[in-house]
Order: C-alpha cells, then sequence, then structure tokens
C-alpha cells in the first residue's frame, strides 16, 4: 500500500483557518466592548439588528425569523418595549396585529454604537500599524472579501 504525503498546503490552510476563525472572534468581541448593548441579552440584540437591517415586523414574523416560539419572542418584545427600543402600532391592514418598530432613541443607539466602533477601529489601524501595515491590511481584506463572496 501506498501512502499518500501530507500536503503541506493543508495544513497551512487548517492553520489559517484556526487562527482566522480566533481572531474574528476577538475583533468580534472589541468591537462589541467599543459601543456596549448595555444589559440586553443575546436575544434581545438579535431582535433589535433584525428590526434595523429588515424593518417594523410583527411578533409573529421575528419569532419565525429568529426561530423562536411566538411566546418566547413575546417576552423578548415586551422587555424591549419597557426599555423604550422599540415600540407598537396597529398594522394598517389587519388590526389585530401590531407592528413593532425601532424607536428614535434605539435609532440613535444604534448610531453611536457605529461610530463609537468605527473609531476605536480607525484609532486602532492610525497607531498601532505603519502605513506599510496598512498597505498589507488593505491586501489582506481583499482576500477576506474574496473569501466571504465565495459562498
Amino acid at each position: 500500500m501506498s501512502r499518500r504525503k501530507p500536503d503541506p498546503g493543508a495544513s497551512q490552510a487548517e492553520a489559517l483557518a484556526a487562527d482566522l476563525h480566533t481572531l474574528a472572534g476577538k475583533l468580534k468581541r472589541r468591537l462589541r466592548e467599543q459601543a456596549s448593548a448595555g444589559d440586553l441579552t443575546p436575544s434581545q440584540t438579535a431582535v433589535l439588528m433584525r428590526l434595523d437591517r429588515e424593518g417594523p415586523a410583527t411578533v409573529t414574523a421575528l419569532a419565525r425569523l429568529e426561530g423562536v416560539r411566538s411566546q418566547s419572542m413575546g417576552a423578548t418584545v415586551a422587555a424591549l418595549e419597557d426599555l423604550g427600543l422599540i415600540k407598537g402600532s396597529p398594522d394598517p391592514a389587519d388590526g389585530r396585529q401590531t407592528i413593532l418598530a425601532l424607536t428614535p432613541a434605539c435609532r440613535e443607539k444604534i448610531r453611536s454604537g457605529r461610530a463609537a466602533r468605527h473609531e476605536w477601529l480607525l484609532r486602532a489601524i492610525q497607531s498601532k500599524l505603519t502605513l506599510d501595515e496598512q498597505a498589507e491590511l488593505a491586501v489582506a481584506l481583499r482576500l477576506l472579501g474574496r473569501l466571504v463572496d465565495a459562498g
């Protein structure tokens, strides 16, 4: 029986995948620290981000999209309403349903959080990387973009 030689490219790719996964997690945590969502649960944060990205929705639609029961989503929504982050209004097409949307205060909190994360990242790049390293980062970002766009 012949044994295949180990593919050095495969072991390098494995190491790169592990390192990139670890680094992406650390970057996500650091960015989250810069604009803390306060005491929101992951479920509450997910609902706010979905409403921000996709616009107003009903409790039932949110539950379906988040993969939870309507009762569970109802509790999440009630907590967000109590915090003044979302507001419900009657559905003009079906008055029995309530359409949930972000409040202006919540939109401002999201906007300021994004700005804080952007500012932290900008300061970190400018203070920790030389101009040559920033050029290397630009190349790496293009490569990462290809990975993400590959599907």
